[in-house]
């Protein structure tokens, strides 16, 4: 099996190659077909260290991964980290958040020859997946070396179940190359195992996004943005119409209200630059706040569109509502976990399906769930009852810091495997 997916990896690759390459920046493109072919430059073997290796596909799982590596480099100084990721967008943020010394790379192709040649080079210590990145490969070629490949953080939805029940004679046999699962619920614990995954490798950890870190340090320039606040997380296509319409129904009644959209994709920014445009009201971009913009400065706008990657975490502290993005449009939704770290209420569309602790928010009266069409109706209701929307922000803080731990507990689990395993730094 592993070689009829290797075939047909490799024919897709083929399709897909030329388009990857070419949608890179040039600045880029060198770096990610060397790595992507497993010319990573470390060998640290010869240097008298083993690293540990951890793969986070994008934005949102490195995110998730940087408490741990931060934790890990306190604990072991010398132990050198590898951190790669699959998209542009998670490498940069990467390269912003990760500890100093980890080295972020591109993860080569899931093909047997690439892979032999560059983990028998690299020979980490760990190999461990954020989240659900399943990659047969490299979870066998790994295993093989007799290096422990460990799933952190693990999630599955119930969607991607049914997919892969229908590869489960495939999926057990990659998954019995896995040394250790830490699922963040038991509803993942049991997907898991429902697809070959050994009970006895399976355990519950919690949810490492509710040990998101942010600084207490808000940055000067947000100072700059009076009045209530509105800022729309992660949208995505057909969003920023929606929640322009919102926001509009209620600057009358509110005319200093300001509202900051966050695309998800820095793809999508000057489309939702269309968007906002087309709405006729008065705004900037993130690149061109603090200077004349669009015919205006930064003190008059009333949208501020954030062109910018890895800032949105410090701009929820200025928020007065916060709005889950792909909650409206699509399907999933986006990480309320960073408005709840600031005890900021919650809105979101109906499909949160992504976070099913989401449940427990709206329960608790930590989030509200609305229609696109109900949406400019509860934006009025908190913004009128300032008590009600500060009650919502600090049941969401409550909640987050309740369920915070998740990394502490799985440090100790690494920390286990490192014991065991023989040290030269």
């Amino acid at each position: 099996m592993f070689l009829i997916y290797t075939i047909l990896y490799t024919i897709a690759l083929m399709f897909l190659f030329i388009p990857q390459y070419m949608k890179r920046a040039p600045e880029l493109r060198k770096k990610w077909l060397r790595e992507k072919f497993g010319f990573l430059g470390l060998q640290y073997p010869t240097l008298g260290a083993r690293p540990v290796w951890v793969h986070a596909v994008s934005v949102g799982e490195v995110h998730a991964a940087i408490p741990l590596l931060k934790k890990l480099k306190a604990a072991h100084p010398g132990l050198p980290v590898i951190l790669s990721t699959i998209t542009d967008t998670g490498r940069k943020v990467a390269e912003e958040k990760a500890p100093e010394g980890a080295r972020v790379i591109y993860l080569p192709f899931d093909l047997g020859f690439i892979l032999k040649r560059c983990l028998a080079g690299v020979r980490p210590e760990l190999f461990i997946i954020i989240e659900t990145e399943l990659w047969p490969n490299i979870i066998r070629i790994a295993s093989r070396l007799k290096i422990p490949v460990i799933l952190l953080n693990g999630r599955i939805s119930e969607k991607s179940v049914k997919g892969y029940l229908k590869l489960s004679f495939f999926m057990k046999r990659v998954l019995d190359h896995i040394t250790l699962f830490c699922m963040q619920s038991s509803e993942d614990a049991q997907r898991i195992i429902s697809l070959g995954a050994d009970a006895g490798k399976v355990m519950v950890s919690g949810n490492f996004k509710f040990d998101i870190e942010g600084s207490p340090v808000v940055p000067a320039w947000l100072g700059e943005i009076k009045g209530p606040v509105l800022v729309a997380g992660s949208t995505h296509r057909g969003e920023e119409e929606i929640i322009i319409d919102a926001w509009r129904d209620n600057i009358r009644l509110f005319p200093g209200l300001k509202l900051i959209i966050a695309p998800r994709h820095p793809e999508r920014f000057r489309e939702a630059e269309d968007a906002v445009r087309k709405s006729g009201m008065k705004y900037v971009t993130r690149s061109g706040f603090g200077s004349d913009c669009n015919g205006h400065g930064p003190a008059e706008f009333n949208i501020l569109l954030l062109d910018s990657v890895g800032e949105l975490m410090q701009i929820y502290s200025i928020a007065d509502i916060a709005i889950m993005g792909k909650s409206f449009k699509g399907t999933g939704g986006q990480n309320p976990l960073e408005p709840a770290f600031w005890g900021k209420p919650i809105i979101c569309g109906p499909h949160m399906e992504n976070f099913p602790f989401m449940q427990e928010f709206l329960t608790k009266g930590a989030a509200f769930e609305v229609s696109p069409t109900g949406l400019a109706k509860k934006i009025k209701e908190l913004l009128l009852q300032p008590e009600k929307a500060k009650a919502a922000g600090k049941k969401a803080r409550e909640l987050y810091i309740e369920k915070s731990g998740a990394v502490d507990r799985t440090m100790k689990l690494v920390e286990a495997l490192l014991t065991n395993s023989p040290k030269s730094y």
